[in-house]
C-alpha cells in the first residue's frame, strides 16, 4: 500500500513509561511532509493532522540498536535517537547538548526512528521484533 515506512525502534529492556515517552519525541523529529490533512469531526471542529501511513514500533537489545544505526548512517538515512541521558534532561536546549557531548560510536541509543523506503527501512530494523 506504502512505498515508505516509518519504523521506531526501542531498546527492549525500557520501562513502560520510558517506551512511551521515547516514542513521542523520537516521531516527533519526523518531517512534517509526512502527516496528512487535518481531521474533522461532523461538527465541524478541526484536530491536528497525524501521519499519512502507519507506524512500526519494534524493540530490539543494545547491540541491534547499535547495528540498526550504523546502517542508518550506512544509508544515509535520515534519523531521530534518543539516548540514556536524554532521561535526565529537562528541556530541549539540554538534549541537545546532551548528545552533542558524545561521540557518534559511544552514543547510548534507547531509540530512534526512521523514515524511508520501505525496502531500506526493512533493512535498517533487521532482527527487530514487534513491540508488545
Amino acid at each position: 500500500m506504502f512505498d515508505t515506512k516509518i519504523a521506531v525502534l526501542l531498546r527492549d529492556d525500557l520501562a513502560s513509561w520510558q517506551a512511551l515517552n521515547v516514542t513521542a519525541f523520537l516521531v516527533s523529529g519526523l518531517p512534517q511532509e509526512l502527516r496528512g490533512e487535518p481531521y474533522v469531526d461532523a461538527d465541524d471542529v478541526t484536530y491536528l493532522s497525524m501521519f499519512g501511513q502507519p507506524v512500526v514500533v519494534l524493540q530490539g537489545d543494545r547491540d541491534l540498536l547499535t547495528k540498526a544505526h550504523g546502517r542508518v548512517l550506512a544509508r544515509n538515512q535520515l534519523v531521530s535517537i534518543f539516548t540514556a541521558d536524554l532521561f535526565a534532561t529537562g528541556n530541549d536546549a539540554d538534549n541537545r547538548a546532551a548528545v552533542r557531548k558524545v561521540h557518534t560510536q559511544d552514543l547510548d541509543l534507547v531509540g530512534m526512528a526512521v523514515h524511508g523506503r520501505k525496502n531500506a527501512v526493512d533493512k535498517i530494523v533487521k532482527g527487530a521484533r514487534m513491540h508488545p
